[in-house]
């Protein structure tokens, strides 16, 4: 049986992480939309089955695109902020890196799932994820839609005013990929 392997990175598509707001003072907040602009992912193909899966996320490659929301819109010199209070609780230097590694691909009806071990902030646990997988005339569209509860890996949410305004715990992982046949 023959074995390919595709590589992705971030010119084939987006990883981006979604968050939200809370406390009493949530209103004030602004809905993010943080984009890691540098990440792998290695796919082994054994004949037409992806047999393995890995996703390498540079945490230092942290953008933040946009702010929905909130009393203002979020500035130019607030999203430098925003980058530097995000990379501080990641502690980007100790933990340079986030990863997925899926040891088990089961096909579903619209795509794969991808049963695996996510490492954040030096933690590991259980992750499984649901990739959607579209037939796009001449290329594969994938996409997921994964929460992470960031306390669950040793991440605390940023927050303002004595926890009135806080990051929410729970944030979502958007990720999208283009590959051609």
């Amino acid at each position: 049986m023959t074995e390919t392997a595709w590589k992705l990175t971030a010119a084939e598509g987006e990883l981006q992480i979604l968050t939200g707001v809370g406390g009493p003072a949530a209103k004030m907040g602004h809905r993010l939309t943080i984009a890691m602009a540098s990440w792998r992912a290695d796919v082994q193909w054994r004949g037409k089955q992806p047999v393995s899966a890995e996703l390498v996320v540079d945490v230092d490659s942290l953008q933040v695109v946009k702010g929905e929301g909130g009393v203002t819109p979020l500035t130019g010199p607030e999203k430098g902020v925003v980058r530097s209070n995000a990379l501080k609780a990641l502690d980007v230097k100790k933990y340079p890196q986030i990863t997925f590694s899926a040891e088990d691909i089961d096909k579903t009806a619209t795509g794969y799932r991808l049963t695996g071990t996510v490492e954040i902030h030096g933690t590991s646990r259980p992750q499984i994820v649901d990739l959607a997988v579209e037939d796009s005339g001449g290329v594969w569209v994938m996409s997921a839609d994964v929460p992470v509860v960031q306390t669950q890996f040793g991440v605390k949410p940023y927050s303002l005013f004595v926890g009135s305004l806080k990051v929410a715990d729970e944030v979502n992982l958007k990720f999208t990929a283009r590959h051609p046949k």
